[in-house]
C-alpha cells in the first residue's frame, strides 16, 4: 500500500496562519484584553479545523476573515500582546484570502 500527499502553498500557508494567529490568542487572553483573546482562540481553532474538515459551520473563508477582524481589534487595543506574532498572522491570513479567490494569481501557486 503505497501513501501519497502533496503540500498545497496555500494550505500550508493557511494553516502558519491560523496556528500563529491562535497562539496570539492564547497570549492576549491571559493579559489585559481577554475577551478579544477568547474569541480569536474559538475563531482560530474553528478555521484551523475547517482546513480538515468539511463540515465546520461558515466555512473556511469566513472564519479567515473573521480571525483577520479579531487581529486588527487585538493590534488596536492596548496590551501585551505580541505585536510581531500578530502582525504575521494577519499577513498570511489576507495572503491566503486574497490568493484562495483568485483575486491575484500566481502561477504554481494559486492556478
Amino acid at each position: 500500500m503505497s501513501f501519497s500527499f502533496t503540500f498545497d502553498v496555500l494550505f500550508v500557508i493557511a494553516v502558519i496562519g491560523g496556528a500563529l494567529a491562535l497562539i496570539d490568542g492564547i497570549i492576549r487572553a491571559g493579559h489585559r484584553s481577554r475577551l478579544v483573546g477568547v474569541l480569536e482562540i474559538i475563531a482560530a481553532v474553528l478555521f484551523l479545523l475547517s482546513l480538515f474538515f468539511a463540515g465546520i459551520p461558515l466555512g473556511a473563508l469566513i472564519l479567515a476573515i473573521v480571525t483577520i477582524v479579531l487581529l486588527v481589534i487585538g493590534l488596536a487595543l492596548p496590551g501585551r500582546g505580541s505585536v510581531a506574532l500578530a502582525i504575521i498572522a494577519l499577513v498570511l491570513l489576507v495572503v491566503w484570502v486574497v490568493l484562495g479567490q483568485h483575486w491575484i494569481v500566481i502561477p504554481g501557486v494559486n492556478s
